[in-house]
């Protein structure tokens, strides 16, 4: 081999400024996915302001095990509707959160209700003991803000003191950005 060859062959570490140029551009490739295929109630800070909410409809869903838990009998209380599964992993890491809002702001007029959306019901004992959730759970049933073709998991629907729709959110939501949303509204006369 001819030592012309030879130079080709040998490969020249990255400099540095190179290095930083290349995460740089990974981080910027990562900020665009992520823009464009995230989900709606990323981008929306805080709940809708007050003149732009609109009443809900009164539903009734059923609670696992017998029982209905009625919308209407939940005014003067914040409710987070929170639609998961026990097979969605972001649903799996979002319940702890719920479970701890649940627990720490019960006592300050704070519904938290789970609407399972698994079709063995067998599957939903195990989760909810793992999990520790003490809050209702429920069945699907006719929940006006329900999209008609489906929706991405968990969806959660935060609504205020007079049961109008103040945020929905979609994918996973931090429990301090629940707990920021609460209050505010809480703070609500």
């Amino acid at each position: 081999m001819s030592e012309k060859n030879k130079k080709e062959n040998i490969s020249h570490p990255k400099t540095l400024r190179q290095k930083i140029l290349s995460w740089l551009g990974f981080l910027a490739m990562t900020a665009a996915i992520l823009f464009f295929f995230a989900p709606e109630s990323w981008w929306q800070f805080g709940v809708s302001p007050i003149e732009q909410r609109k009443n809900t409809a009164n539903f009734t869903l059923a609670e696992i095990g017998g029982g209905e838990w009625d919308f209407a009998a939940q005014r003067g209380k914040v409710v987070v509707v929170n639609y998961w599964a026990t097979w969605c992993p972001p649903c799996r890491v979002e319940t702890p959160g719920l479970v701890n809002l649940a627990n720490e702001y019960k006592s300050r007029n704070v519904e938290v209700v789970g609407v399972m959306v698994d079709e063995n019901l067998n599957d939903v004992p195990p989760f909810v003991e793992k999990y520790q959730i003490k809050y209702p759970i429920l069945t699907p049933g006719s929940d006006p803000n329900l999209p008609p073709a489906g929706m991405a998991l968990p969806t959660t629907f935060l609504y205020d003191k007079n049961g109008r729709l103040a945020k929905k959110y979609t994918g996973i939501v931090l429990e301090s950005t629940f707990k920021s949303d609460v209050e505010a509204l809480l703070k609500e006369k």
